[in-house]
C-alpha cells in the first residue's frame, strides 16, 4: 500500500522560514543578512521570515547596519568568495539604496569574467501597497527586468515561495525574489491588515520550484489574465466571478519576470486570443508593457484583440487607506477589463 504524502499548510513568511532552515543546514556555506534578522526574541526581520532561526543559527544570521548599499555589497563579494549568501531588505523600495552594487556589480561580475566568477546571491524583498506612504509601498519589479544577467522571480502562494528560495539558493548566478507584504501571512504584531491567504500545503521532501517558469492556475478558453504576486489572487477572484457570467478566463501565474516564459504563455495565447495583463505597479513603463510588447512580437497571428493592460495610475502610492484602495486595481476592474477585450 502506498504511503500518504505528508504535508503541512503553511503561510509564505512559514514556508520561506522552512526553506533558510533547510537550505543552511544542508550547505553551511550558506548563511543570511539584514536589517534585525537574528536578534534574540525580535521579529525575524520586518516579516517574521527568520524568526528564532538564531536559536540554531547564531553565527549565520548576520544582523546589518541600515546600510543598504554596504551589506549588499558584502554580499556580492561573499558570493563571489563562494559562499551562498540570502540577503534581504526590510522594504523593497530600499534597493534603490544597493542599485549600483546589483546592477553593475551582481548582474555583470560573471559576464565580465568569461564565466570565471560566479555570484550565487539571493535576494529577498517584500513590496505592495500596505498603508505604509510612497516609500515603503512601491512595486519594484519594473527597475529590475531589464537588467542582463539578473533573474526575478515574484512568489505568489507558500508552495512556490519555498520552492523558489531552494532553487535560487542553488543557483550561481544572482536571483531577486519579490514577495507581497499583504501574502506573508505574518502573525502578532506583523500581522497585515487587508491580508489574503496565500498558504500552500507543503510536503515533507525536499522539492524545487524553476526559476523561469510560469503556472497555469486556472484553465480557461476565452482569455488569459497574466498576474502575479498580489493581483494573481485578484485575477483568480475575478476568473471566479466571470465564470458565473459564462466567460471562461484562464489564469496564469507569470512568478519568472525574467525571463519571461514565453513558452507556457503562448500556449494559453494561441487557445485563448486574448490576454488582459494585471500588474499593481503603475502602467508607464511597467512589467506589463514589456510582457505586453513580447507578446504581440511573438504571437499577433493569434490574436483576436489587442494586449489590454490593468495598472495603478502613474503617481505616486498614496498614504490615505481610502486613496490607496482607490489606487491599486482591485477585482472589479479586472472584470472590467476582461468584458471590453471580450467584446471587442
Amino acid at each position: 500500500m502506498a504511503v500518504a504524502e505528508i504535508t503541512k499548510r503553511l503561510s509564505i513568511a512559514e514556508s520561506l522560514r522552512q526553506a533558510i532552515t533547510e537550505e543552511m543546514r544542508r550547505d553551511p556555506t550558506v548563511f543570511c543578512m539584514g536589517e534585525d534578522i537574528g536578534v534574540p526574541g525580535g521579529w525575524g526581520g520586518a516579516f517574521t521570515v527568520t524568526l528564532g532561526l538564531e536559536e540554531e543559527f547564531a553565527d549565520r544570521l548576520l544582523d546589518t547596519p541600515i546600510a543598504e548599499l554596504g551589506f549588499f555589497g558584502a554580499g556580492i563579494g561573499a558570493a563571489m568568495m563562494g559562499m551562498r549568501p540570502i540577503v534581504d531588505v526590510q522594504y523593497g523600495d530600499f534597493l534603490f539604496l544597493p542599485m549600483d552594487q546589483i546592477v553593475n556589480n551582481a548582474a555583470k561580475m560573471r559576464y565580465m569574467s568569461g564565466g570565471t566568477v560566479k555570484v550565487p546571491l539571493v535576494m529577498r524583498a517584500p513590496i505592495g501597497a500596505t498603508g505604509r506612504g510612497s516609500q515603503h509601498a512601491q512595486s519594484m519589479e519594473r527597475y529590475f527586468i531589464g537588467v542582463p544577467g539578473l533573474k526575478v522571480v515574484a512568489v505568489s502562494n507558500a508552495y512556490d515561495a519555498k520552492g523558489i528560495l531552494k532553487s535560487a539558493v542553488r543557483d550561481d548566478n544572482p536571483v531577486l525574489i519579490f514577495e507581497h507584504k499583504l501574502l506573508y501571512g505574518s502573525k502578532g504584531a506583523r500581522a497585515e491588515s487587508g491580508a489574503v491567504d496565500a498558504t500552500s500545503e507543503i510536503p515533507d521532501e525536499d522539492y524545487t520550484v524553476p526559476l523561469d517558469k510560469a503556472a497555469v492556475c486556472r484553465e480557461g478558453s476565452q482569455v488569459t489574465i497574466l498576474s502575479w504576486l498580489l493581483m494573481h489572487h485578484y485575477s483568480m477572484s475575478a476568473a471566479e466571478s466571470l465564470a458565473n457570467e459564462g466567460i471562461d478566463a484562464e489564469v496564469i501565474d507569470v512568478r519568472s519576470l525574467s525571463p519571461f516564459d514565453y513558452e507556457t504563455i503562448g500556449a494559453s495565447v494561441r487557445k485563448t486570443g486574448r490576454v488582459v495583463i494585471v500588474e499593481e505597479g503603475p502602467k508607464t513603463g511597467g512589467v506589463s508593457a514589456e510582457l505586453a510588447a513580447g507578446i504581440m512580437e511573438r504571437f499577433s497571428e493569434n490574436m483576436l484583440a489587442p494586449v489590454h493592460r490593468v495598472a495603478s495610475p502613474d503617481v505616486p502610492v498614496p498614504f490615505t487607506p481610502v486613496l490607496e484602495d482607490a489606487y491599486r486595481p482591485d477585482p472589479p476592474r479586472i472584470l472590467e477589463a476582461v468584458r471590453k477585450i471580450i467584446q471587442h
